[in-house]
Formats: C-alpha cells, sequence, structure tokens
C-alpha cells in the first residue's frame, strides 16, 4: 500500500466512502477519528504520511484547532476537508496554514490532487 492517511471525521458514512476512494488511489488508511481529540492522538500514535481533516467535528475541538495542533506537535501536512465556505472558517483556516482544502461534495481527483500536493511539499514550522 501507499502513503498512510489518518480520516478525521464525525460522519460515518463519509469515513468509509473516504476510506474507499483512498484505498482505491492507493493510499491507506492507518485509522479514522471522530473527534478533534482522537485526532491528535491518534496523529501521535500513528504518525500517518498525512491527515484529512474535516473542520466540523463533534465536541468542544473542532477540526482546525486539531489541525494546528497536530501540525505543531507532530509536522504532519493537514488537508482540510469540509461543506463550510464560511469566511470565519476559512480566515481561521489560513492561520494554520492548510497544506490543501477540499469542499464537499469531492470526487477522487479532488481527494488524490490535494493529497500529493500535500505530500510533495515540506511542513512549515509553526511556532
Amino acid at each position: 500500500m501507499g502513503k498512510r492517511v489518518l480520516i478525521v471525521e464525525d460522519d460515518e458514512i463519509v469515513q468509509n466512502v473516504l476510506e474507499w476512494r483512498l484505498n482505491t488511489l492507493g493510499y491507506s488508511v492507518c485509522r479514522k477519528a471522530a473527534t478533534a481529540e482522537d485526532a491528535i492522538r491518534l496523529a501521535g500514535e500513528d504518525k500517518p504520511d498525512a491527515v484529512l481533516m474535516d473542520i466540523n467535528l463533534e465536541g468542544f475541538t473542532d477540526g482546525i484547532d486539531a489541525a494546528l495542533a497536530i501540525k505543531k506537535m507532530y509536522r504532519l501536512p493537514v488537508v482540510f476537508l469540509t461543506a463550510s465556505s464560511k469566511d470565519e472558517d476559512l480566515e481561521r483556516v489560513k492561520q494554520v496554514p492548510p497544506d490543501g482544502f477540499i469542499l464537499k461534495p469531492f470526487n477522487d481527483t479532488d481527494i488524490r490532487v490535494a493529497l500529493e500536493l500535500a505530500l510533495g511539499k515540506p511542513v512549515q514550522d509553526l511556532h
């Protein structure tokens, strides 16, 4: 299998669709998380090659805060996957900064291009 991806998505159906699509594209899914807290923990345990992160998650912390923590702590590329294009979310995403951004609904090309670009560039050092 190819590069390992952590899926962070609180909708189980979307998780399963993403896993199937990633496998079809030659990636492997190391694990799936539904909350920001689980995402941060699993990123540290599994050290995936990339994280596919939904912005709106169950719990008190959203995907933007989780992505910032993952990038700071583990220096992993994070590609956002979301149905939200609200200005306030986009402004917060810019502060991370993102390694990619996919709007739902998505297709295989969207996922492949975003992950290839994210995996092909160095992760920015965040202070």
